[in-house]
């Protein structure tokens, strides 16, 4: 009996033994479009192994290839073990497609996250990844600048117009953005104005379904205003970069930058005392924000580790999770839950408390009309430049419209 007993205990502390070997050498492997967050993410990672013993290898991708070699490496069944997964029609169609999980039944997930946090990320009422951060647009400005000229941040679109003409006199660039890259002047800047402009949610959802078209009254009248603002862009700002527009920004030549929050940390070691405010409504209007859910995290369905996959997810869903994000997520991605969330950063802060009173929504044309990404993006350079009148540039996004929901 005794014999017995000892043996059992001895195969006892084997399984034992082996299991933690086994948690040990578990190399879970994330892939992102965040390739600038490398070292921020390896910081939470190691902060999670050290509570769970599962390591995370970090592997980003360049973000305008992400999309097309994710599907790829999901197709040949290379894709890593958890992924990040971005949000509405983009995520959905690789959930539809098979690649991404099923999450529904995770730990904690009902009590970190409404159903409104989770729509971004849900397909035919199933949850396909954990959402992580959000992000938000707005006006970067220098303080000292301000100061200097003794300009108050406006209120409306009308004083933002005068406050650029104050300091174009002064001889200041009064914004730093361009359209070179071709992305930014859309999703920071136009999309940034759409919310006051056009309406919020409730609103979207009238042009999503048909009732309002494209090119109505409000339309035009925000690619009129925005056309308004390339007078006070660099000159020749048709070729100037994002990484110019910081420069320009960074060294004070420009005193106001339309950008998302994703890009406080980038003025960390500027001489200038940096500020931020909403872009303003037209008088009489109401001044709404773009809120974006950004990223959530998926899980591959053909992980040769489903249980630490899972178990990350969960860990994401708790008030720990929730704790480490806030702790290491770069400065001007706002965790997206319920949970408690105290952000570290005084900057973070105080761009994150901008919609604080305001009605925020997501990038107008993420939800459910994606496609027209490209032609309302022509639409604004197309304005900008002075090669399209603003009623023209509506009447083109609306024939888009029409051509997409035809098929």
């Amino acid at each position: 009996m005794k014999k017995s007993l000892v043996l059992m205990l001895a195969v006892l502390a084997l399984v034992s033994l082996v299991s933690g070997v086994a948690a040990a050498d578990v190399t879970l492997v994330m892939g992102s479009w965040r390739a600038d967050d490398v070292d921020a993410m390896n910081e939470l990672f190691a902060a999670y192994e050290a509570a769970s013993g599962v390591k995370i290898e970090f592997k980003p991708t360049n973000p305008t290839d992400y999309n097309a070699t994710l599907r790829t490496q999901l197709e040949a069944g290379t894709a890593p073990d958890l992924m990040y997964a971005r949000s509405y029609a983009t995520g959905a169609d690789l959930y539809k497609s098979g690649f991404f999980a099923k999450v529904n039944d995770l730990k904690g997930l009902d009590t970190a996250f409404s159903l409104d946090y989770l729509a971004p990320w849900t397909a035919d009422g199933d949850v396909f990844a954990v959402p992580i951060q959000a992000v938000n647009a707005a006006v970067y400005y220098n303080k000292d600048i301000f100061a200097e000229l003794g300009l108050e941040i406006p209120t409306t679109f009308e004083e933002l117009l005068d406050v650029a003409q104050k300091l174009q006199d002064a001889g200041y660039v009064p914004f730093a953005n361009g359209i070179a890259d071709n992305w930014d002047v859309l999703e920071c800047l136009f999309l940034g104005m759409v919310p006051s402009w056009i309406g919020g949610s409730d609103v979207r959802a009238q042009y999503e379904n048909g009732e309002k078209p494209m090119n109505d009254e409000a339309w035009v009248k925000a690619y009129a205003d925005l056309a308004k603002l390339a007078p006070f862009f660099p000159k020749g700002f048709e070729s100037v970069t994002y990484n110019d527009s910081q420069a320009l920004f960074a060294t004070g030549k420009a005193a106001m930058f339309v950008d998302g929050s994703w890009n406080i940390s980038v003025y960390d070691d500027a001489d200038f005392d940096l500020g931020f405010f909403a872009i303003p409504a037209p008088a009489g209007m109401e001044t709404r924000m773009q809120f974006h859910p950004d990223a959530a995290i998926a899980m591959n369905p053909a992980t040769k580790y489903p249980e630490e996959a899972q178990a990350f997810l969960e860990w994401l869903c708790s008030q720990d999770g929730t704790d480490t994000l806030a702790k290491y997520l770069p400065a001007g991605f706002f965790p997206y839950t319920l949970n408690k969330v105290e952000l570290g950063d005084a900057r973070a802060k105080e761009m994150l408390a901008l919609g604080d009173g305001k009605e925020n929504d997501a990038r107008f044309v993420w939800p459910k009309m994606i496609d027209l990404y490209t032609p309302m993006l022509e639409a604004c350079n197309g304005v900008l430049k002075g090669s399209m009148e603003p009623q023209a540039a509506a009447d083109s996004v609306q024939a888009a419209w029409e051509a997409l929901t035809a098929k």
